[in-house]
């Protein structure tokens, strides 16, 4: 029987992680392609019709669901406001949903109006979905904890996406690190022995991507690139001769442990493969904090040396930082402003800690009675935790508020910039010849950005790449065009919290003077409470009108639930004043 299936991936918000701000100078609508759902694709029967619909991008209509036999949705956890949007529409059509990822996987317990769950990994449980749903018995959960043997995956269907939209493509080379993280849900789900696909295999994907006519960053999504040396070796081999057949048309970046910085050998390897950017998870510079939190692998050298070592090497670090643990010290926000800089970091990714579903620190926090509810997944956005942390959650927030606000001050940024391509080689394995859409971009930065705020420091930057390091110029104006980004971003954040604050103040002002005009008795004083009421709900409207429609989005339930919060008080003042009053004039009467 032939079926249409209809995939959906669910909006990602703006994040530090986005690139939104970025993205329009490079020309792409988006950053990252839906990678397991066009891998799911690729295992579907041949004569079931499919269709791709990224939401960062798409829209989708009714007419979009009503003419499909079923929708696919996959999401983190991070998209989960967009997946629950995506499940109504379906749910209002009247078309099955079937569900799987990340943030299904780990809290179907709590979503509403899926059909079908297809959990954990596609390879073992997709299977026996689609024999059932052949078979005309579909069931509600298909769930199995076995690891796949990845090796017998196929090769993504790269035909479902518009290459054109996306900065960056993504493979996946391995699945699962040997670590143990207190607060990683990465190995709950893929495991702590990493399974990596054959080499011929890899290389033949990028092959494919190759022939579809992509030419472009190439973003290796591994939980741990060199989980596993003795294989990524071997992995790294083919890939470079691959790259040098067909002179190096994909730069490529992965995620790995700090331990790299201890393989000489493997660090030149990556970099001949072509590697110019590794993500690590570097969290915090606190040595106890480390420990406790079982991230051992950065225990074992000095982190800022491991850093250095890497940029030296000729790839950029990229770190992701966390502050909330429960053995910060009072001064975690200094230590961390002050290591971010000396390590010449540009791109910083410093959030809250979040307690995530299925992790040793959910079950923990779990256990100690500290769980506050499920996170949305955004700890660089959300000014908000979902446990109780030991630290005063004011102080937290203030902290991570100043935190953000230093190392994303544009002198600071521009800074870290210009000490990470000071530090870097002055070679390059990709060939540095600049395409049409690197002269825009740089026309575009030098349009926007020269005469901003910052432009002494935008042109101090690249000054200094043309001076100390002239064959980076282009990663200088790369950092500078994502500078863009978190310097928006940054502002996005702190407006969000001041507006935040400005409502809750409001409201609280608001009880206040009810609680005094009407006091515990009921007594009223002929103070009309509901004029301030109505004075708050048009400034605020004034207020928001002001704001961008990423901030509009992101605030948007909480204005409404705001507004009806000073139309009640409003509403409640004029019902009790003309209930009093009426008393008072009956008594007068009567007197």
């Amino acid at each position: 029987m032939k079926r249409k299936i209809l995939m959906i991936y669910p909006e990602i918000p703006a994040t530090y992680w986005s690139l939104k701000y970025a993205l329009p100078f490079v020309g792409y609508k988006t950053l990252m392609p839906p990678l397991g759902l066009i891998t799911v694709a690729a295992m579907l029967p041949s004569n079931y019709d499919v269709r791709l619909i990224d939401l960062n991008y798409q829209t989708v209509t009714h007419e979009d669901i009503m003419n499909a036999n079923m929708v696919f949705v996959s999401a983190m956890i991070v998209q989960k406001d967009s997946f629950h949007k995506v499940v109504r529409m379906c749910n209002n059509c009247g078309v099955p949903v079937a569900a799987g990822g990340p943030y299904p996987t780990n809290s179907y317990k709590s979503i509403r109006g899926v059909d079908h769950f297809i959990l954990n990994e596609g390879e073992i449980t997709l299977p026996k979905f689609i024999r059932d749903l052949e078979d005309g018995r579909p069931q509600k959960m298909y769930r199995d904890e076995t690891k796949p043997d990845i090796t017998k995956t196929p090769v993504p269907r790269f035909d479902l996406l518009d290459l054109s939209a996306y900065a960056s493509m993504a493979l996946q080379s391995s699945r699962g690190c040997p670590f143990n993280c207190e607060f990683c849900d990465i190995i709950e789900m893929f495991g702590r022995v990493p399974r990596y696909k054959l080499p011929e295999q890899f290389v033949n994907e990028m092959d494919v991507l190759y022939r579809a006519g992509y030419r472009g960053p190439l973003f290796i999504v591994d939980d741990n690139f060199i989980g596993n040396k003795k294989k990524v070796r071997e992995l790294l081999t083919h890939v470079i001769q691959w790259q040098k057949a067909n002179n190096y048309p994909f730069p490529l970046y992965t995620e790995a442990s700090i331990n790299l910085a201890q393989d000489d050998q493997l660090m030149d390897l990556m970099v001949e493969a072509g590697m110019d950017m590794v993500f690590i998870g570097i969290e915090t510079p606190v040595q106890e904090t480390l420990e406790l939190t079982q991230k051992q692998q950065n225990t074992k050298a000095d982190i800022l040396e491991s850093v250095q070592t890497i940029q030296s090497r000729g790839m950029e670090v990229m770190g992701g930082f966390i502050i909330g643990f429960d053995s910060d010290p009072e001064n975690i926000f200094d230590l961390q402003i002050d290591f971010i800089q000396k390590a010449g970091i540009p791109l910083a990714m410093i959030g809250t800690m979040i307690a995530l579903p299925n992790t040793q620190l959910y079950r923990r926090l779990e256990r100690e009675g500290r769980i506050l509810g499920e996170s949305d997944g955004n700890n660089t956005h959300s000014m908000e935790i979902n446990f109780i942390p030991r630290m005063p959650i004011t102080t937290l927030m203030e902290g991570y508020k100043q935190v953000i606000a230093t190392i994303y001050q544009p002198k600071r940024y521009f800074e870290r910039c210009i000490r990470l391509i000071r530090r870097m080689p002055g070679t390059n394995v990709i060939d540095s010849s600049i395409s049409g859409s690197d002269i825009r971009a740089f026309l575009r930065s030098l349009g926007l950005q020269i005469f901003s705020r910052y432009g002494f420091y935008y042109l101090k930057l690249l000054g200094s790449a043309l001076l100390h390091n002239p064959k980076k110029f282009s990663l200088a104006v790369n950092l500078a065009i994502k500078g863009y980004h978190f310097f928006k971003m940054t502002d996005d954040i702190l407006t969000a919290e001041r507006v935040s604050a400005y409502m809750k103040s409001s409201l609280k002002h608001l009880e206040e003077e009810y609680e005094a005009k009407f006091g515990s008795e009921g007594k009223i004083a002929f103070t009309p409470v509901e004029r301030p009421a109505r004075r708050a709900i048009v400034n605020m409207r004034r207020l928001y009108r002001r704001l961008n429609p990423e901030l509009k989005e992101y605030l948007k339930e909480s204005y409404f639930d705001f507004k009806l919060k000073c139309e009640t008080t409003a509403y409640m003042w004029s019902d009790r004043s003309s209930a009093d009053i009426g008393d008072g004039d009956a008594l007068m009467n009567a007197g």
